[in-house]
Order: structure tokens, then C-alpha cells, then sequence
């Protein structure tokens, strides 16, 4: 194989993984227009794409309105993924989290520049498996930054920060020092900064080398999460957080608790 040829692949595998990117917003499905328009894709190129994805199950095609959406491919793998990750064995976990302290409660993976949203309460079944939010602006993601994997922690890669309130840190440095703080606290707050009137509290779920293979978040409203109550939400989330780790990690790679 040439370079030129190897390039060439390269660059038709990332336009295939733009095509189905298009969905994780929860559209149900797509036009080849739209498709080649969010892609910025000629016409010609996202029907090309659309058509292989067609063939090898990765997208599925209305008969009636020609319009593309994700097929059984996707649908198989990420039940696999789920259920090899363990997920399908927390909801209790979470649900019980929720009841305790009568807030919303999340877990997520970082994925790039976002905090996914796996399980939980923030979910909408209408809108798909999913749901990404920035690592910046979000508790859940300061907890995945703070305790990053290796080769995730430069803050750069996040590229600009972009202001989801009035309260959003969008200066990387700032975002820094708020890392520190939460590394010394051991958890993660958002209070306003991604939507108005809304507080949430974040901690790890840890492996052995101290990093956030996942993160667990409880949010409400200032008035439930208020200032002299944030200690106890975050107990309780970090004792559920404890459970994940056996549920979640391999024994090999979980912590040892006293």
C-alpha cells in the first residue's frame, strides 16, 4: 500500500465516522443534503459514504422518505459495549443514589472533548442512548478532567472554551486552578455554569491508578444542593461511587479500600 493510498483510507474513514457523528444530536434521521451539509461534504461524497454505511448495517434507509438513520450495526455494538462495561448492573445503584438524596443523578465517559452521558437520569429515551456535554462547563466533566487519563490532561485540546452562562469559565487558566481545587476537595461543582439555576456535584469513580474511568454526578437546584448540604450529597455520592468501581472496573484495577 503507498502513503498516498494509506492517506486516502485515513481520510475515508474519518468522513465515515462524520456521517454517523451527524446523529448524536437525537435526529431520527437525515438527508443526504443534511448529511453532506453538516459534514461540509460535497452531495455526491455523503451519498458515496451513506451508501457503504448503508451496506455494512451502520446506517438504514427509510424506503419512503430516502432519508438515512442508524442501523443495526451501531444498535449491536453498543449494546455490546454496554453490556461488556458492565452498565447494565448500575441503574439500581443509581436509582437508590436518586430516592437518597431526591436529585438527578448521571454517570458518564469522556469521549474527546465531552463528558458522555451513559445512565441516568438526564437521559431521554426520544433523543437516543447518549448524551455529550463540554468538559469544561460541566461538574461531571471537571471530574474527568481533573482526574484525566493518560495523554488527556492537556487542557489545550480542549480548544476555546465557549460560555454556556454567565457563569462558565472560558479562560484556561482559570480552568486550571479549578482543576487543583477540585483534585484537593476530591469532587467536582457546577453551579450555573452550564444552565441557569441548576447546581451539580461530581466525584470519580477512580481505578487503582487514580484515574476517573467514569464520572457520577448528582444535580438539582441550588435550594435542594444548598452550601451547607453539599458535604452530605457528597458522601452519598462518593459511597455509590464505591459500588461502581466493583461493578464497573476489573479486580485487577480497582482500589483498595481500609
Amino acid at each position: 500500500m503507498t502513503a498516498s493510498s494509506r492517506v486516502d483510507g485515513v481520510q475515508s474513514v474519518l468522513r465515515a465516522v462524520g456521517i454517523l457523528n451527524c446523529f448524536r444530536e437525537g435526529e431520527p434521521a437525515l438527508t443526504v443534503s443534511e448529511l453532506a451539509r453538516r459534514t461540509g461534504l460535497s452531495t455526491s461524497t455523503a451519498h458515496r459514504l451513506a451508501r457503504s454505511l448503508l451496506d455494512t448495517g451502520f446506517l438504514e434507509q427509510d424506503v419512503e422518505t430516502a432519508c438515512y438513520r442508524l442501523g443495526p450495526s451501531i444498535t449491536e455494538l453498543g449494546q455490546l459495549s454496554f453490556h461488556r462495561r458492565g452498565l447494565h448492573e448500575v441503574a439500581p445503584e443509581l436509582g437508590q443514589l436518586a430516592r437518597v438524596t431526591s436529585a438527578t443523578v448521571d454517570l458518564a465517559v469522556r469521549n474527546g472533548p465531552h463528558a458522555v452521558i451513559l445512565v441516568g437520569g438526564s437521559l431521554n429515551p426520544d433523543r437516543g442512548i447518549g448524551l455529550h456535554r463540554p468538559l469544561h462547563s460541566t461538574a461531571l466533566g471537571k471530574v474527568l478532567l481533573a482526574w484525566a487519563l493518560p495523554g488527556n490532561g492537556d487542557l489545550a485540546a480542549l480548544g476555546p472554551l465557549q460560555a454556556q452562562t454567565q457563569r462558565t469559565i472560558i479562560d484556561h487558566a482559570a480552568l486550571r486552578a479549578e482543576l487543583d481545587q477540585v483534585r484537593q476537595s476530591g469532587y467536582a461543582l457546577n453551579d450555573g455554569e452550564s444552565s441557569e439555576g441548576v447546581r451539580t456535584v461530581a466525584v470519580p469513580v477512580l481505578d487503582r491508578a487514580d484515574h476517573a474511568r467514569y464520572a457520577l454526578a448528582v444535580r438539582a437546584t441550588p435550594r435542594l444542593i444548598g452550601d451547607a448540604r453539599i458535604p452530605w450529597f457528597v458522601k452519598q455520592a462518593r459511597a455509590c461511587a464505591r459500588v461502581l468501581e466493583v461493578l464497573l472496573l476489573p479486580p485487577a484495577e480497582r482500589r483498595w479500600h481500609s
